[in-house]
């Protein structure tokens, strides 16, 4: 499947068929779409929680209304995804080194600018705790937008969720002693009965109403 045929056919599954799971190949494939994400100057301020064998869907599936609860529990996996309650020192050291490690820099130089740059755009974004909350959720929200169109290109399924209770998900998985809060859900699978949007026809306004070449 080429992406031209990937982008007109996947759709928000809204049912899945909890007797037909991914393979641990195809798991440890969409693991990978998440880590390897790109987010703003590397900044990687996420952890994803992944809740793939029945006892862990039934662990989240209370911070979820009855509607999505049912998603998660059919689905092969469900992803929630956190981001750190603070860009901390240690987690730009932690960066900076492990870019060091990588081989991303030639020089000490180049190295010292690196830390800079992320630097400034962190500060530029954290002039109050939740001005760089919002910024690491947009990081997320880019992880998910892998994840989703990673996972359709697999021949699977997938939805995207932000109906469920924040504050019982960071309970739940005791996401504050972690230093993280929960942003978003995504689960995975394939699709099932009562999947009632995999008929529907996709509906997009046109290219002329929001493109503009300039």
């Amino acid at each position: 499947m080429n992406i031209d045929e990937i982008i007109r056919t996947r759709y928000t599954t809204k049912a899945y068929d909890e007797h037909r799971q991914i393979t641990p190949q195809q798991q440890q494939q969409l693991l990978d779409l998440l880590r390897f994400s790109p987010s703003s100057v590397n900044s990687q301020p996420w952890h994803f929680f992944i809740a793939a064998t029945p006892q862990a869907k039934a662990k989240i599936a209370p911070a979820f209304g009855e509607a999505n609860a049912g998603k998660v529990l059919k689905s092969s996996m469900a992803v929630v995804f956190t981001t750190r309650t603070a860009i901390t020192e240690a987690h730009l050291s932690h960066l900076l080194e492990k870019e060091q490690q990588d081989g991303r820099f030639n020089s000490d130089e180049a190295k010292a600018a690196q830390d800079k740059g992320r630097r400034y755009f962190v500060n530029l974004n954290s002039s109050s705790p939740e001005k760089q909350q919002d910024w690491m959720a947009r990081q997320a929200y880019i992880a998910l937008g892998f994840l989703l169109l990673g996972a359709a290109s697999m021949g699977l399924n997938a939805t995207p969720i932000e109906g469920f209770d924040a504050a019982k998900m960071n309970a739940i998985l005791g996401l504050a002693d972690q230093g993280l809060t929960s942003v978003v859900v995504a689960t995975v699978g394939y699709s099932g009965e009562g999947d009632f949007n995999a008929a529907l026809p996709k509906s997009r306004l046109g290219a002329d109403e929001i493109i503009t070449l300039l």
